[in-house]
């Protein structure tokens, strides 16, 4: 299918995956499989419900995306592919989730305990800025 890992790059990822166990005398699927389907809903920016049923079911996909990002597996991955120089390292992403629109970008109505409760969000998200933006941080760097 176009988007998903080619044998090639499937030689080179497949062995810095960790390997997968089945749990309670299922055998564990394809991490092919299970990477494909994380690479079409990165691909795609479609919820992970939505995600093609050829790469089986979205939960089981999610879960062990979820999982290997609590070991570290995709940080060690990135680092890895930039050491043998197939990636560089100056790639980001934005998750959807830290882009926030305005309560009346959303139709919302007014009213007193919505304009207090957006304040106290807009006063939390104020404290919880870091002083460095990330621009900040990379022209550090130089």
């Amino acid at each position: 299918m176009r988007g998903d890992l080619t044998n090639e790059e499937w030689a080179i990822i497949g062995n810095l995956l960790p390997p997968e166990r089945g749990r309670w005398s299922r055998p564990a699927q394809d991490n092919r499989l299970f990477l494909n389907g994380m690479l079409y809903v990165l691909r795609v920016g479609c919820p992970w419900r939505d995600m093609h049923e050829r790469y089986g079911k979205w939960n089981s996909v999610y879960v062990r995306f979820r999982r290997w990002a609590g070991q570290g597996v995709w940080d060690a991955l990135l680092e890895t592919l930039v050491e043998l120089g197939l990636t560089d390292d100056w790639q980001h992403m934005i998750d959807s989730t830290v882009v926030r629109a305005h309560s009346q970008a959303a139709g919302a109505k007014g009213g007193r305990i919505r304009k207090a409760l957006v304040e106290a969000a807009a006063a939390l998200r104020a404290r919880s800025t870091p002083v460095l933006t990330v621009r900040d941080a990379l022209l550090a760097l130089n």
